[in-house]
C-alpha cells in the first residue's frame, strides 16, 4: 500500500489522554473534522459536534438512523433491471442549539473573548462536555458549562445540560432554547463530483403535521413527502437557579423556541436541563408519535438528568469490561486514544440498533446517504460478535427481514435464489452504479460468512435454524444459478461478470474473492441444511415445503463447491484477482502525484480498469477471511504482489493488510498499517473525516489487533491463538465473549496469559495445543513463539 504521511492533532489544542479527546482552544480551521469527532450517538439518534449556539457550522447533523426520504433514479440512458428508487437519510429536527445573550451582547464562538475553553469527548462516561470562560465586551466573565447526552440506555432520550454564571458582576441573560426542522430546497446536483457524499433534494422534505407548546415544553411532528415516514421531536426543560427568571413560547410549523429572561446576581448560576426525545416510524401515525413522545417526556423528567448520566455511566462501565484495548507502547500514547476513540465510536454506531443495519459513517454525517453495505458483516461483525453479541444477532435479524426484497431483486437480475442489495436502507437497491454496486454479488457470501461466525462463535444453533437457514437456501440458490460449468473439458463451476472488493476492477470474470466466498456459502448451506435434518427434522421438511426445496438441489451445491474455479497462476505463484487481471499493465504510481489520490475523483473509471491498481483489499481479503485455504507460501507470495499496487484509497485496506502482514512476520508494516488504521479519524488520513467517521476502519482497527497482532482465528469456532511480540509495545490486553464465557488475553513481550474472567470453562488453543481454561485454574501462561 501506498504509505501517506500522518498529521497528528496538534498537542497543544488536543493534549493526550486516554480515556477522553480533548479540545483546549477553539479552533475554526479544524471546525469540519471536530463537527464528526465530538459527534455523540447510540445507534438510534445521532448528533454531530455542533456547538450548542448553532453557530458557526459547517454541517448541521442531527441523524435517525434508516430516517430517509426516497426519490427515483434519474439515468441518462437506462436499462432493464437497474436499481429504482434512491434512499437518503435525512437530517432531522435540529434540537440541540441553544442562544445566549448576556446584557444583549451574543455569545459567538469566532469573536468571543475566550479566557479559557476546553471541550472534551468522555469516552468513559459516554458524555461530551464544554467548559468555557467568556469576557464580555463591558469586562463581565461569564462561566459557560455544558454537558451532552445521547441515551444508551433510553433508545429515544438525549439531553443537555447547560449552566451560565456571571462571575464578577449582576448581568441581564437571554437564554433561547430552540428547535428547528429542516425546510430548505437544496440542489440535487450539489456534490456529485464525489459520489461518496450525499445527494440533496430539489423540494422541500418534511411536511408539517403537528405543532404545539405547553408551558416549557414543544413538540413538532413532521411526515416526509415520498417515503411516507414519520417523526415527532418533543422537548422539555427544568431550570435550576436561585436567580428570578421569567419565559415565553412561540411555536410554528417547523421551529419553537422557550426564551428564558432573567437578571443573574453575581456568582448565581442558571442552569437549563433540556430534554429532547425523538420517535419515528414507516407508518405510525404523527399524532401516535407525539403521544409517545409525551410518555417519553415524563420520564425522563421525572427521573432527571443525574438519574439519566448514571445510567449512561452503568452502560459504559459494562461497555469498557467487555470491549477495551489496552495498549501500552514506547513513546506513543495517542494509539491508546485512537483505539479507544474507534471502539467508542463503533458503539455510538451499534448499540441500540433495532430494526436496521449501521451505516457506513454511523450517525456522524451524511456521507454515504446513511446506507448499509458489506462494512457491517465483514468490518463490524467481528468485534460485536465477540462483544456484544446481542448487537450482532439484531444486525443478522435486520438482514433476514430484507429476504423477500432480495429474492424480488434475483428475479429482477433474472436470477433464482435472493440477492441482498449492495448498498440500501429499506432492502431496495439503492446503487445507481451497477459496475460498482450491483456487480459486487460478493455481498450475499459476505453477510453469510458473518452468520457463520456469529452462530459458531456464540453456539446460537437456534438463530442458525430460524432464521439463518432460509437465507442460505437463497443464497446458495443465486450462486448456483449465476455459475456455471466451463465447456474446455476441466469440469469446472466459473462465475463469469462479477465484482469483487476492489472497485478499480469492475464487471470481471472469476474474481478469486468472489468465488472463494461463493463456494464458502454454498459449503455452508449444505452444511447447515444437514444439521437441520438430523437434528429438527420436521422443521427441516417445515422449510423445504415453504421454500420449494429439494434434496437434489442440496446436491447441486455441493457440487458446485466442489468444482468451484479458483484462479491461480502457477508460474508466479500467486491468485489472480481474476482472470484478465496480471495481463494489464500497472498503474504508473511512480508518476502519479499525491494529491490525485483517491484515483476516483481524478481519472475516469475506465482509464482505472484498464490496469493493475486496487482500491482495497481483495485477494488479500480472502487470506484474511479463509485463511485455512491458502498455504502460507501462496499468502506470502499473494501479499509481495497485491500490497505495493494497492493505494489505499479505501479506509478499509490498510487494517486487512495489517493482519496479514503479522501472519508472515512483517511485524514492522503490520505496526505501520495498524497506525493507518487506528489514527484514520483522529488524524484525518483521508482527508475526509469532516463527511463522518469511519465506521467499518474502526471495526478493523479491533480485526488488527485481535486477529493480527494476537493472532486470533476461530475457523469452524475453533477458537485459536498465534500472537506475535509487537515491536515498540509493552504489552497488549483485550477481553472476548465466547459461548457466554469472557476471555482476557494479555500479550507482552515475552509471553500471553490467557484468563477466564467469567464462566465455568473454556477450550482454546495456543497454535496447536489445546488450553482448557476452568474456574480451579483460570489462568495459562505461554511463551511468545511457542506456538506449534
Amino acid at each position: 500500500m501506498i504509505s501517506k504521511n500522518i498529521k497528528l492533532p496538534p498537542r497543544h489544542i488536543y493534549p493526550l489522554d486516554d480515556w477522553r479527546f480533548v479540545q483546549k482552544k477553539y479552533s475554526p480551521q479544524y471546525l469540519a473534522q471536530d463537527e464528526t469527532v465530538f459527534a455523540i450517538a447510540n445507534g438510534y439518534l445521532g448528533f454531530r459536534g455542533n456547538h450548542e449556539e448553532g453557530t458557526p457550522v459547517v454541517q448541521r447533523g442531527t441523524f435517525i438512523n434508516g430516517f430517509h426520504e426516497q426519490w427515483p433514479i434519474r439515468y441518462g440512458e437506462s436499462a432493464y433491471g437497474f436499481a429504482k428508487t434512491g434512499q437518503t437519510m435525512l437530517n432531522v429536527t435540529d434540537s440541540k442549539v441553544i442562544r445566549l445573550y448576556v446584557d444583549d451582547e451574543p455569545f459567538y464562538l469566532p469573536t468571543a473573548d475566550l479566557k479559557s475553553y476546553e471541550r472534551v469527548l468522555d469516552m468513559k462516561a459516554g458524555t461530551l462536555n464544554r467548559d468555557i470562560l467568556w469576557e464580555t465586551a463591558s469586562g463581565k466573565r461569564v462561566s459557560i458549562r455544558s454537558t451532552r447526552i445521547v441515551s444508551m440506555e433510553h433508545r429515544h432520550v438525549a439531553a443537555i445540560s447547560y449552566e451560565v454564571t456571571v462571575l464578577n458582576a449582576p448581568a441581564k441573560l437571554i437564554i433561547s432554547s430552540k428547535l428547528r426542522c429542516p425546510t430548505e430546497k437544496l440542489n440535487p446536483q450539489e456534490d456529485k463530483e464525489d459520489p461518496r457524499k450525499s445527494p440533496k433534494f430539489d423540494h422541500s422534505v418534511f411536511v408539517p403535521q403537528v405543532s404545539q407548546v405547553k408551558d416549557q415544553r414543544v413538540l413538532l411532528g413532521h411526515q416526509i413527502r415520498t417515503s411516507g415516514m414519520t417523526l415527532a421531536c418533543g422537548v422539555d426543560h427544568e431550570i435550576q437557579t436561585e436567580n428570578t427568571y421569567s419565559y415565553k413560547s412561540e411555536c410554528y410549523e417547523d421551529s419553537a423556541k422557550i426564551v428564558y429572561s432573567l437578571k443573574a446576581e453575581e456568582g448565581v448560576p442558571f442552569r437549563m436541563i433540556k430534554y429532547m426525545v425523538y420517535h419515528s416510524s414507516r407508518n405510525a401515525p404523527v399524532v401516535e408519535l407525539c403521544e409517545r413522545t409525551e410518555r417519553t417526556l415524563d420520564s425522563v423528567t421525572e427521573d432527571g438528568f443525574e438519574e439519566l448520566t448514571e445510567g449512561q455511566q452503568r452502560f459504559m462501565d459494562n461497555f469498557w469490561t467487555n470491549s477495551d484495548i489496552e495498549v501500552s507502547m514506547y513513546r506513543d500514547r495517542r494509539t491508546q486514544q485512537c483505539l479507544r476513540f474507534n471502539l467508542f465510536h463503533i458503539l455510538q454506531a451499534s448499540a441500540r440498533v433495532e430494526g436496521t443495519g449501521i451505516g457506513a459513517r454511523g450517525l456522524t454525517g451524511e456521507a454515504y446517504e446513511g446506507h448499509y453495505f458489506w462494512d457491517t458483516e465483514i468490518y463490524l461483525m467481528p468485534f460485536l460478535i465477540y462483544t456484544s453479541p446481542k448487537v450482532a444477532k439484531n444486525l443478522l435479524r435486520f438482514r433476514y427481514s430484507l429476504l423477500d426484497k432480495a429474492r424480488k431483486r434475483a428475479r429482477e437480475l433474472n436470477q433464482k435464489g435472493a440477492l441482498f442489495p449492495w448498498r440500501t436502507i429499506t432492502g431496495d437497491e439503492a446503487s445507481a452504479f451497477f459496475a460498482a454496486g450491483t456487480a459486487q454479488y460478493h455481498i450475499n457470501a459476505d453477510i453469510m460468512y458473518a452468520l457463520r461466525k456469529y452462530v459458531e462463535v456464540t453456539g446460537d444453533e437456534d438463530f442458525l435454524f430460524e432464521y439463518g437457514a432460509e437465507m442460505l437456501i437463497e443464497t446458495a440458490r443465486f450462486w448456483a444459478d449465476l455459475g456455471f460449468y466451463s465447456t474446455n473439458g476441466k469440469d469446472q463451476f466459473h462465475i463469469h461478470g462479477v465484482t469483487g472488493p476492489d472497485e478499480y476492477t469492475a464487471i470481471v470474470n472469476n474474481n478469486a474473492f468472489t468465488n472463494i466466498m461463493a463456494r464458502e456459502n454454498l459449503r455452508y448451506a449444505v452444511e447447515s441444511l444437514e444439521l437441520l435434518r438430523k437434528k429438527a427434522p420436521d422443521s427441516f421438511e417445515g422449510l423445504a415445503k415453504d421454500t420449494d426445496l429439494g434434496l437434489e438441489e442440496i446436491e447441486e451445491w455441493r457440487n458446485a463447491a466442489a468444482k468451484m474455479y479458483i484462479p491461480y497462476d502457477e508460474e508466479k505463484g500467486i491468485h489472480p484477482q481474476d482472470d484478465e487481471f496480471l495481463k494489464k499493465e500497472v498503474w504508473d504510481f511512480e508518476n502519479t502525484p499525491l494529491e490525485n489520490y483517491p484515483l476516483l475523483l481524478h481519472y475516469h473509471p475506465l482509464v482505472i480498469y484498464r490496469f493493475q491498481v486496487i482500491k482495497q483489499a481483495d485477494v488479500v481479503m480472502a487470506m484474511f477471511l479463509l485463511g485455512h485455504e491458502f498455504s502460507k507460501e501462496q499468502k506470502k507470495k499473494n501479499f509481495d504482489y497485491y500490497d505495493p499496487l494497492t493505494t489505499g484509497d479505501s479506509s478499509l485496506s490498510s487494517c486487512v493488510y495489517s493482519i496479514l502482514a503479522f501472519e508472515l512476520g512483517y511485524l514492522d508494516r503490520a505496526m505501520e498499517l495498524i497506525k493507518y488504521a487506528a489514527w484514520m479519524d483522529l488524524a484525518d488520513v483521508g482527508g475526509n473525516v469532516k463527511d463522518g467517521a469511519h465506521i467499518a476502519s474502526m471495526g478493523g482497527t479491533w480485526m488488527a489487533i485481535v486477529y493480527g497482532l494476537a493472532g486470533l482465528r476461530d475457523y469452524g469456532g475453533k477458537i485459536s491463538f498465534n500472537p506475535k511480540s509487537p515491536p515498540r509495545t509493552r504489552a497488549v490486553r483485550f477481553p472476548l465473549t465466547v459461548r457466554g464465557k469472557l476471555l482476557e488475553v494479555m500479550i507482552q513481550r515475552d509471553k500471553v496469559t490467557y484468563t477466564l474472567k467469567k464462566g465455568k470453562a473454556l477450550t482454546i488453543h495456543h497454535g496447536a495445543e489445546e488450553i482448557k481454561l476452568s474456574e480451579k485454574q483460570p489462568s495459562c501462561i505461554k511463551e511468545l513463539g511457542d506456538t506449534n
